[in-house]
């Protein structure tokens, strides 16, 4: 349906009325204005009187849009005119943007991921309270380096003080990225800890028979979950998220999905763990194969395991995160177990899942009977080497 335009006495100017909302005793009226930009003909609007719009304050925008068409000076259209105080707007917003503001919007796209409730909470606890109402343009590298030697005075690991600054250093690349911020990174000009993170201890093949037994005792659940990743490398919320639809036992094969490099790899079983999963009552395609006693995924593993490796006094006097034992220390020790055997590392990374091989080569160290038996074969070889030289030479003396 067509509106009805009444024209004005004003060039340009015109109006049409709404059939039934009233401004005082009158229709209320909505004011377009139709003139010449660069040769088209443009229609734009005013708004309507009840929103503050009437024929003198329309007549104002006017006098201006056709003086700025004159003299080159200024918007030439109330469109153009909207969209630069839509910029100067932004400007102001983003030169008042503060480090929570940031937070807010990285939050809604970061919720998703597996690690974010661990971000939030050292956001909330160290990042927040340092420079989270500073704008984005303030931080520099010295209030990171408060934040540094914040953490550092509370005695808290290198990794985590390196975590902390990771976060802000993606913080503020998804600010430079949606354009909040046009600075560099601050986090660039900071100097990163250095750790070593390696585990330096896995259980023999003896202590894992050990721990399985003593958590045998306590819950068959734990125990299997535990003999899975002590003999697949499977990490905790692998082994949670496992549904049935993944286990081929006439493969002797584990499918993986949405692992922590997102990659699908598969486990491959060995005779325990085919046995084990030949003992367990099988459920449908999409159920957890280790649910909680409510059906649900499990969050974390049960404290069986923590009790058990207590029993054992596995941990006994023992301060160094690195050589105490944990459910982790299970993938840890089938990776070691792996290099102790002489697998190749390439094949050792494939099983574990490892985007990075760098990671892999954390275990290198631990294959010691490897490397000392490839440092020995070379050395056979070299003797090898030097002994036929002698022998070549005798023989062309003769």
């Amino acid at each position: 349906m067509g509106y009805l335009w009444i024209k004005t006495k004003h060039l340009g100017l015109r109006y049409r009325e709404h059939p039934t909302r009233k401004h005082g005793i009158q229709k209320d009226r909505f004011y377009q204005f139709r003139h010449m930009v660069n040769g088209n003909r443009i229609e734009e609007s005013f708004g309507w009187m009840t929103q503050g719009w009437n024929e003198a304050k329309c007549i104002l925008e006017m006098a201006k849009i056709q003086q700025a068409k004159k003299t080159g000076v200024g918007p030439a259209s109330l469109r153009e005119q909207r969209e630069k105080a839509a910029i100067k707007r932004k400007e102001i917003e983003l030169e008042q943007m503060t480090v929570n503001n940031a937070w807010e919007r990285y939050e809604k796209i970061s919720t998703h991921k597996k690690a974010f409730s661990r971000e939030k909470s050292i956001y909330e606890k160290w990042i927040a309270p340092s420079i989270g109402t500073k704008r984005l343009s303030e931080v520099a590298a010295i209030h990171l380096e408060q934040i540094k030697q914040e953490m550092d005075d509370a005695v808290l690991a290198p990794r985590t003080i390196q975590y902390s600054l990771a976060i802000i250093r993606q913080l503020f690349n998804f600010a430079i990225k949606h354009d909040l911020i046009s600075s560099e990174n601050p986090v660039s000009k900071v100097y990163m800890p250095k750790f070593d993170n390696r585990r330096m201890r896995f259980l023999t093949h003896e202590e894992a028979e050990q721990l399985l037994k003593e958590i045998l005792k306590k819950s068959k659940q734990t125990h299997d979950m535990t003999l899975l990743s002590l003999h697949t490398g499977m990490r905790a919320g692998e082994i949670f998220s496992l549904t049935w639809d993944c286990i081929d036992l006439t493969g002797g094969l584990i499918m993986l999905r949405n692992t922590k490099s997102t990659l699908t790899r598969f486990a491959y079983m060995t005779d325990a763990v085919r046995k084990m999963f030949n003992s367990m009552e099988q459920g449908g395609v999409n159920d957890l194969v280790f649910p909680d006693r409510t059906g649900k995924k499990i969050v974390q593993i049960s404290d069986s395991f923590n009790r058990s490796v207590k029993k054992l006094g596995f941990n006994d006097n023992i301060i160094d995160r690195r050589f105490k034992i944990t459910f982790h220390s299970c993938r840890h020790s089938f990776a070691s177990w792996l290099v102790e055997s002489g697998a190749d590392l390439y094949s050792v990374k494939e099983l574990l899942g490892h985007s990075d091989f760098s990671m892999t080569s954390r275990y290198a160290h631990l294959g010691k009977n490897t490397l000392q038996n490839a440092v020995r074969t070379m050395e056979m070889q070299m003797k090898q080497a030097a002994s036929g030289a002698d022998v070549e030479i005798v023989s062309l003396q003769k």
